[in-house]
């Protein structure tokens, strides 16, 4: 059975999974208000803005800018069923080596930037009484144990804590929340030009080198995961009457987040008793 048309904001939509998405979802039938830095970027991809597609050029780190594209959005369509925070980058250096600005900017594109989506696009959906946010997280945002990544590790786990508090709280409008995790995806996203990576770096930190080696050299390009697929995963848990909270894609982010989960049950039962004891007595 068709699935009915909806209509849906994604953010970072010119390249990646957003395109991915996008794609897929014009080809069924849905309408896209779709955001990059430039309109051309997306125009280019899919062509120029139809009863369909609505090209929107937006600066995701200027809240006015967010607004705007938000109100045309709605504007345009008439509404928004589903809103999909995908843009972001990844950050690799350690703590040490890391700027307040470059921690603090990587923060403002995978964080603040899909919370004034959130603050726009929440008004609406409220108001219709139902609506779907997916938020895209990562693997790293759940098992975040990799040398070199703690920038972009805390704003993906950032990103998840924010889900689960939002599914708590617009529950009873109607709307539902998930957060993606998805493992290593195919796509330019480790590529040399757009991967940032500290200004400095401290060369006692081997086992940060030897991750941003791996990243950069052997797995980029080899990824396990089909970005295709994933958008499919995200059409297909969009479209049920009850989508999950937490969606973890692909093989490896299931092995890591079961790996996860033993770790802190193992934490758990060995500090049990102490951590019991901490409480009063009465």
């Amino acid at each position: 059975m068709k699935t009915p048309s909806r209509i849906w904001l994604i953010t970072g939509a010119s390249k990646g999974v957003g395109q991915k998405l996008a794609k897929h979802l014009l080809e069924q039938g849905h309408r896209v208000a779709a955001t990059s830095r430039t309109c051309a970027s997306l125009t280019n991809v899919f062509g120029q803005a139809s009863d369909a597609f609505l090209p929107l050029e937006v600066d995701l780190t200027d809240d006015r800018s967010v607004e705007k594209a938000v109100a045309q959005a709605v504007r345009t369509f008439g509404g928004i069923d589903v809103v999909v925070n995908n843009a972001g980058y990844a950050q690799q250096g350690t703590v040490e080596a890391l700027s307040d600005e470059e921690i603090r900017q990587n923060f403002e594109v995978n964080f603040f930037a899909p919370v004034a989506v959130l603050r726009h696009a929440l008004a609406t959906l409220r108001a219709q009484r139902h609506g779907h946010i997916i938020n895209i997280a990562s693997i790293v945002g759940y098992q975040g144990g990799y040398a070199g990544w703690g920038s972009y590790a805390a704003s993906k786990f950032a990103l998840a804590g924010l889900t689960e508090s939002l599914a708590a709280e617009v529950a009873e409008f109607g709307i539902h929340a998930t957060v993606v995790y998805p493992g290593p995806v195919r796509t330019d996203f480790l590529s040399s030009g757009a991967l940032a990576v500290a200004k400095r770096q401290i060369d006692d930190y081997s086992e940060a080198k030897a991750s941003l080696d791996l990243h950069l050299g052997t797995l980029h390009g080899h990824q396990a995961g089909d970005p295709d697929r994933l958008a499919m995963l995200i059409i297909q848990a969009a479209s049920v009457e009850k989508p999950p909270l937490h969606l973890f894609a692909g093989k490896i982010a299931n092995e890591l987040a079961v790996a996860k989960s033993m770790s802190v049950a193992k934490d758990l039962g060995a500090w049990k008793g102490s951590s019991e004891a901490t409480d009063f007595m009465d």
